[in-house]
C-alpha cells in the first residue's frame, strides 16, 4: 500500500469534453465509455511527451486525469492554454483537497472487498464512485496503480484519509499487507517497464537539464520512441502527431535491458555499447536501472537504443573500468 498523495487531480467537465481531450492526446479518449479508464501522453506542439497520465471517464461530460506531482501547475497552464474559446470544457483542479491510497498486489480485491464492501471490489481500469459502506469513506476508485499488478487507485477527502489507511490495513492483515514507499514502487513500475515522468522522459519546455552523463536533449522523446503502445493511437490527430508518425517509421526505442552478468548495476546516463572493444559504438543511454528484487538482484534497465533487436546483446559501461553483458529483452522482466 502506497501513500501517493503527492499525485494531482484535475476534472474536466462540459459537453464533448472527451472529443476535446483526445485532440491534445495520444489516446483515442472518445472510445472509453463511462466507468472505463486509460493511459495517455500530452505532446507538445513539436511532438515532445510533456507528461503522461492515467484518466477516467466519470461521466458523458466529465473526465478525471492524475497528473504527476512534479507537473501538476505545468499541465494546468497547458491544459488552460488549450481549452475551447467557448468555454465548454472547463479545469477543476481537486489536487489540494484529495488524498490518494494506491493498493496493489494479487490480494488487493480482496482486501477492498472487506474494507469497503464487495460493492467496491473494482476491475482492472474500471472505475466508479465510491458506494456505500462500513466506515463511511466517500469519493472515488479506480482498478489502476503503476507497479504493474492488480490493485486500485482509491481518492479521498483528506480528512477521510487516516480512517481509510487504518481500515485497509486492518483488512489485509491476513494477507501480509504492508505500507511501503515510494523506492518501492519504483523498482516495481521498472520490472513491469512503466515510464517514469521526468527521468525516462523530460518535457524541454520545463528548461531543466537531465544527468550530466546524458548527451543535452536526450530525454525529449515522442510517443513512438518509449514503445509504449497502450497509450497511443494514430487513428486521429493530436497536437504533436506530426512528428510521432515520423518516429515510427524510425529512430530509437525505448527497451529493456537484463544483465546476463554481474557488475554493477545499470543507472541512469550509463551508456550502452555495440560490444566490449575498444572499437565499440554507443548505441544509446540507460534512463532508469536498478537490480531486480524480484529476480535476485540482477541488473534491470530501461534506455533508449539505436539499431538494436530484442534478444540482441549489449554491453553496459556501468563504471569507467567495467562494461556488463546484457540482453535487450521485452518487458515485464518478470
Amino acid at each position: 500500500m502506497f501513500d501517493v498523495s503527492h499525485m494531482g487531480l484535475f476534472s474536466f467537465e462540459g459537453t464533448g469534453v472527451r472529443e476535446w481531450l483526445q485532440s491534445i492526446s495520444t489516446q483515442s479518449v472518445s472510445s472509453f465509455v463511462p466507468g472505463r479508464c486509460g493511459y495517455t501522453h500530452f505532446l507538445d506542439h513539436e511532438g515532445c511527451i510533456i507528461d503522461d497520465m492515467i484518466f477516467a471517464v466519470k461521466s458523458e461530460d466529465c473526465v478525471l486525469g492524475v497528473p504527476n506531482a512534479s507537473m501538476i501547475s505545468t499541465m494546468w497552464d497547458w491544459f488552460n492554454g488549450l481549452l475551447p474559446n467557448d468555454g465548454s470544457v472547463t479545469l477543476v483542479d481537486l489536487s489540494a483537497e484529495t488524498s490518494i491510497i494506491a493498493l496493489q498486489g494479487p490480494a488487493s480485491a480482496e482486501i477492498l472487498g472487506s474494507a469497503l464492501g464487495e460493492v467496491n471490489r473494482i476491475g482492472r481500469f474500471k472505475c466508479q464512485q465510491i458506494s456505500a459502506n462500513g466506515i463511511g469513506v466517500t469519493g472515488w476508485i479506480q482498478g489502476t496503480g503503476y507497479t504493474g499488478e492488480r490493485g486500485a487507485e482509491i481518492f479521498v477527502p483528506n480528512d477521510q484519509a487516516p480512517l481509510l489507511w487504518r481500515a485497509l490495513l486492518d483488512a489485509g492483515v491476513e494477507h501480509g499487507l504492508v505500507p511501503v514507499g515510494l523506492g518501492a514502487r519504483d523498482t516495481l513500475r521498472l520490472e513491469k517497464g512503466y515510464l517514469l515522468s521526468g527521468q525516462d522522459f523530460l518535457w524541454p519546455g520545463l528548461g531543466l537539464d537531465a544527468a550530466d552523463s546524458l548527451p543535452e536533449g536526450f530525454l525529449a522523446r515522442d510517443s513512438a520512441e518509449t514503445a509504449v503502445p497502450f497509450g497511443l493511437d494514430m487513428e486521429h490527430e493530436f497536437v504533436g502527431r506530426e512528428r510521432v508518425a515520423e518516429s515510427l517509421e524510425s529512430g530509437a526505442r525505448w527497451h529493456g535491458l537484463q544483465c546476463l552478468e554481474r557488475g554493477p548495476a545499470p543507472r541512469l546516463g550509463h551508456a550502452v555499447k555495440s560490444s566490449d572493444t575498444d572499437e565499440a559504438t554507443i548505441s544509446g543511454y540507460v534512463t532508469s536501472g536498478c537490480p531486480s528484487p524480484s529476480l535476485n538482484r540482477t541488473g534491470i534497465a530501461m534506455a533508449y537504443l539505436n539499431g538494436v533487436e530484442v534478444g540482441d546483446e549489449v554491453w553496459i559501461q556501468a563504471s569507467p573500468r567495467r562494461r556488463v553483458r546484457a540482453e535487450v529483452v521485452r518487458p515485464p522482466f518478470v
